[in-house]
């Protein structure tokens, strides 16, 4: 009989306490990095939530569970997987509280766990349709006033000038959430090397949005990462970098504009299909005259193939699979070169910009397969080299790419990682899209819901950093909880309402960022509930967050823990379930600055 694991609450809390030891060594402004000894002997520093949760070997499948609900919100948001953590073991805190005060101690320990259990799903379900029904009415009236919702056309102004980006609302966006994904040191270089890159890849007649959609879709075919140098000596460079090298010797093409043609197959001409057999002949002879009448027919085709891409002008061969060595030979001798085994992200990027058709047939080769660059040849970026090439300037588009650096392969990841959800996090209506699928109760709810609560659901409105939202939405629940009229069962048992368990469990997330200073936290709360709408405190200089990434982690965090609480045992199996992991011989923590990464 296979072994069966009973759970208790008890045991969800201590597994989400473990992880949350974990993420608060590198959670806020001073939060330091988490260094993983693997198995290899390699060393990471990390700050990252999604790093950090990924690096780990968890042997326990709840655990599991939880970094598996952490990496489905960052992937939406692109933000937030350590206040994911520290919001859940908070909620399960008080839960595990609510649940032992509102049961009879007299029961037997068995009847006690049951009773507990039955409590705790009771309220973390009452706490999920009250966020689904009502939170963002509560989010609407109490915290977005404060803060400022940004339209597209002043993303547009904004991203325009990169060098008059320090005041304006994207830049203190993207300064946030660097801040605490890189730390102090580089915050400000990198959020305005990515305002820089917005701004490159703004096309005319679209709005934001299609740029920043656009952005997101290819940035795998964007950005270089060069290992070797500080992250400093990262930049933008106009043009593409393809990330393969020549393999015949590239053209001469500084002088004068270069045709390139790309194919999805083989150049070869198509012989033979999956098995096919080739009749040959009868006899020795006519076997050996077969062969030869074959070789000489394939060649001659080979020739064919090539002629008619002279014909078109075409000196530069972009494919996507490895040719033959014939292939190579003939394009040497015809002065053409070809690059091999070019990404699919950096083909489709190819062919958006050009506006040349990939050809997967060599013999159906026309001008609109035929693509004209301003220039093609080769570039070193750090211990690689590749092939880089300009598209002419058009009405539309300025081309560039990112060249992001970093001192080691792992930290050069890390930076590439966070520039993604960087992109990702900024409002754009296809975050609103995947913002919508978060649960079905909210995509009834969105094309009916009032203009105060579109509001909370848009991704454009944004407030100060630094504990603000909390602060702002803990008075609000409060205050909603005194407005209302009944008193719940609950609390007659002595469990406190809903809205009161949330709003104690949001202030744990300011008391841990100002940890360091208990009156600063006192300060901070204080300032904030005695200002008015119209004083703006998003002019404060605390940086921005998007409200409705806030929205969405409450949401993931609710349901999250109803999940968790639904599971009763845990069967083991004889199959292993994940592979992919690393051990953790030895972790310590860093400093708060970033002397460690240089």
């Amino acid at each position: 009989m296979l072994p069966v694991e009973h759970l208790h609450l008890e045991h969800v809390l201590q597994t989400v306490s473990v992880l949350e030891s974990v993420i608060l060594r590198s959670f806020g402004p001073e939060g330091g990095q988490v260094l993983f000894i693997r198995d290899t002997g390699q060393a990471m520093l990390s700050r990252s939530g999604t790093h950090i949760l990924t690096a780990l070997r968890l042997d326990h499948p709840l655990a599991r569970m939880v970094v598996e609900c952490v990496l489905k919100h960052s992937s939406v948001t692109g933000d937030g997987s350590k206040t994911f953590i520290l919001l859940l073991a908070s909620l399960l805190r008080m839960i595990h509280t609510a649940a032992c005060k509102g049961t009879n101690v007299s029961h037997a320990y068995n009847s006690r766990k049951a009773a507990e259990a039955a409590t705790a799903r009771h309220l973390a379900d009452k706490l999920l349709a009250f966020a689904l029904e009502e939170l963002a009415d509560v989010i609407a009236m109490g915290v977005v006033p404060y803060g400022y919702c940004i339209s597209w056309e002043d993303f547009t102004a904004k991203t325009q000038s990169p060098a008059h980006t320090n005041n304006n609302c994207v830049q203190k966006l993207l300064a946030s959430f660097f801040l605490s994904r890189l730390g102090r040191t580089h915050c400000d270089f990198i959020s305005n090397l990515t305002c820089e890159l917005l701004s490159h890849w703004k096309f005319k007649n679209n709005q934001p949005p299609f740029t920043l959609q656009f952005v997101n879709d290819n940035l795998p075919a964007l950005h270089t990462p060069v290992s070797g140098f500080p992250i400093s000596c990262s930049r933008l460079i106009e043009g593409q970098v393809i990330h393969r090298d020549f393999a015949t010797p590239c053209p001469q093409t500084d002088h004068h504009p270069v045709k390139a043609v790309v194919f999805t197959r083989y150049l070869q001409p198509k012989l033979l299909s999956a098995g096919e057999v080739l009749e040959l002949g009868y006899g020795e002879q006519g076997k050996e005259r077969s062969i030869v009448q074959f070789s000489a027919w394939a060649e001659r085709s080979l020739e064919c193939v090539i002629a008619n891409l002279q014909s078109l002008g075409v000196s530069v061969i972009l494919s996507a699979v490895k040719q033959s060595a014939a292939v190579l030979a003939l394009a040497a001798q015809a002065d053409m070169c070809i690059v091999e085994c070019v990404s699919e992200d950096e083909l489709s990027l190819f062919a958006q910009l050009s506006g040349a058709r990939p050809a997967s047939d060599c013999w159906m080769i026309e001008s609109d397969h035929v693509a004209t660059l301003t220039f093609c040849r080769p570039i070193l970026l750090g211990a690689h080299r590749y092939v880089f090439l300009s598209h002419p300037y058009s009405v539309q588009v300025k081309p560039c790419s990112l060249v992001i650096c970093g001192p080691g392969e792992g930290q050069t990841d890390q930076y590439a990682c966070a520039f993604r959800d960087a992109i990702h996090m900024l409002p754009s209506k296809r975050t609103l899209q995947s913002n919508k699928n978060t649960s079905l109760e909210m995509e009834n709810q969105i094309a009916s819901a009032p203009p105060f609560q579109k509001c909370v659901l848009e991704p454009g409105c944004v407030i100060p950093a630094g504990g603000t939202f909390e602060f702002l939405l803990n008075h609000a629940l409060l205050q909603h909880h005194g407005r209302s009229c009944s008193v719940s069962d609950d609390t007659n048992m002595g469990i406190p309402a809903v809205s009161q368990l949330l709003a104690n469990v949001l202030l744990s997330l300011p008391r841990q960022i100002y940890s360091h200073s208990p009156r600063c936290f006192l300060q901070t709360q204080t300032r904030l509930l005695k200002a008015d709408v119209s004083s703006k405190v998003f002019m404060l200089d605390l940086g921005l967050e998007s409200v409705s990434c806030k929205y969405q982690l409450l949401l993931a965090v609710l349901q999250c823990v109803s999940s968790l609480l639904q599971v009763d045992a845990v069967l083991r199996t004889q199959t292993a379930l994940r592979t992919q992991s690393h051990r953790l011989p030895n972790i310590s923590w860093e400093g708060t600055e970033d002397e460690a990464e240089e």
